[in-house]
């Protein structure tokens, strides 16, 4: 994609994330106006009281809402590269380190990418040196292997660092419940990237259509996917391959294990959590419940199982009680076959939602039961958009038979995000560092999705419907 090549601002004197004193909450006087001089004055003041009392109950809002904040990225492959080429269309971000074991490739691609954007960046491969190194950062970016993400978490947590952390939480709950614990601690925020849960249209169709509108009616039944095309393993080059004490060092038995780590137990969780997660985190968010029950069919059906140790292909069904009653979610992902990309499905007894992050897809329709009290309002507070209307003479696009009872009335989410996909989570973020919002994802949340989905891998293996204990999705 490409990027606006704007200078950053220069970085503050004082590392932002720091506890301020008041001479620098009243640094700049010399140059404001005269007749603004008081105002600007006593807002420094109010602002450094906050400052000071947020401190005192071990809040994180600590810093003015407009501060630049000093950031580091650890993990710089290919979703690492996501997540930075959407932070660098963020304002008051002042990237200080990139840490990545590969050092003569992931590393040195990222440290001249931001060398391009004038930030001048530490690399480092050991990333508790990093952490040593690097004093008044404000957060860390953490895009590492699944398996790492635990111990990365709460060794940044501890070091004083509020931590973005992708998702999957962990490859283990027992990981998993020791990043809450460490965020609750340490009093730091832990966001985790399911990014769904800042996408404006998600927000809008869960605030606006299903919580006010109520639009879908009782929420009956869930499907979604993500299909993949079928492709080969991810390879290297030879000249720049990771010595094998390295690797070794870090957790890996070889170059194809470590560029092709989601498909190895003990390492990644395979598709159903590196692709599900995502979709089934929307399940539990816009149903407003967590599941009962799953069973699953899956297997390695088409790779080789010596190098895609976890199922190419999963379905999971899902049993849920929801506010409003029993409600069953199916779920698939493959990676043989790319039909029809991914999206999600809601269906209700007044409504059907098909929704996706993607705005290439089914980025959002809503289909009106005939039998369901009309859209009107909603259509008139824009809510969705006016239903397709077909002009006399025209021919409709689907020719419905008399026995048939599907509505033909289509209308369109309207809200349409032009940004990468993970900016809006990352700015949710950030602005949580700086006070003025809320995590969107915080670290319990994230734990009740891995809860919901690693459990579906435990069915498969099982070979019959697991029950969820209530007591499971707490800590």
């Amino acid at each position: 994609m490409t990027e606006e090549k704007k200078e950053p601002k220069k970085s503050s004197s004082k590392p932002a994330g720091k506890t301020l004193d008041r001479r620098d909450f009243l640094q700049g006087l010399a140059t404001a106006p005269v007749l603004g001089l008081f105002g600007y004055a006593l807002k420094k003041e109010i602002d450094y009281q906050k400052a000071q009392k947020a401190a005192a109950l071990g809040t994180p809002a600590v810093v003015p809402e407009q501060a630049e904040l000093n950031v580091a990225l650890l993990g710089a492959g290919a979703q690492g590269e996501v997540l930075l080429n959407a932070m660098l269309k963020i304002p008051n971000i002042r990237f200080r380190a990139v840490c990545d074991i590969w050092t003569e490739y992931n590393l040195k691609k990222a440290v001249n990418l931001l060398k391009k954007y004038k930030f001048e960046v530490n690399g480092y491969q050991d990333y508790q040196e990093m952490l040593a190194k690097e004093q008044g950062l404000d957060a860390v970016i953490i895009a590492t292997p699944d398996f790492w993400h635990a111990r990365h978490t709460i060794d940044c947590l501890k070091a004083g660092v509020n931590v973005y952390c992708e998702k999957e939480m962990s490859n283990t709950l027992e990981g998993a419940r020791s990043m809450v614990l460490a965020a609750r601690e340490t009093g730091k925020l832990l966001q985790i990237g399911h990014q769904r849960r800042s996408h404006p249209r998600y927000k809008h169709a869960y605030e606006k259509i299903i919580k006010e509108a109520k639009m879908m009616g009782r929420m009956v039944t869930v499907n979604g996917q993500w299909n993949r095309s079928a492709a080969p393993d991810l390879g290297y080059p030879a000249r720049y391959a990771i010595p094998a004490d390295i690797l070794k060092k870090y957790g890996f038995k070889s170059m194809e294990q470590f560029r092709n780590w989601r498909w190895y137990k003990g390492l990644g969780g395979g598709p159903i959590v590196d692709l599900g997660s995502h979709q089934i985190d929307i399940y539990n968010w816009f149903l407003d419940a967590r599941p009962k029950t799953v069973m699953a069919s899956g297997g390695t059906d088409y790779y080789d199982k010596a190098t895609h140790e976890w199922y190419d292909t999963v379905m999971a069904i899902y049993e849920y009680e929801t506010p409003d009653g029993i409600a069953r979610a199916y779920y698939k992902t493959q990676t043989t076959n790319g039909s029809q990309g991914y999206f999600e499905n809601f269906m209700g007894d007044q409504g059907t939602m098909v929704i996706s992050e993607s705005e290439a897809l089914y980025s959002g329709l809503m289909y009106h039961e005939t039998s369901a009290p009309p859209w009107d309002e909603w259509v008139r507070l824009g809510y969705v958009s006016a239903p397709k209307v077909i002009m006399p003479g025209e021919k409709p696009e689907v020719v419905l038979d008399v026995r048939e009872t599907v509505s033909p009335d289509e209308h369109k989410i309207p809200v349409v995000l032009n940004d990468p996909y993970h900016k809006p989570h990352l700015e949710n973020f950030f602005n949580a560092i700086r006070g003025t919002e809320k995590l969107n994802c915080p670290p319990e949340i994230g734990y009740e999705t891995a809860v919901t989905v690693l459990k579906v891998n435990d069915a498969i293996e099982a070979r019959r419907t697991l029950n969820f204990d209530p007591r499971e999705f707490e800590i």
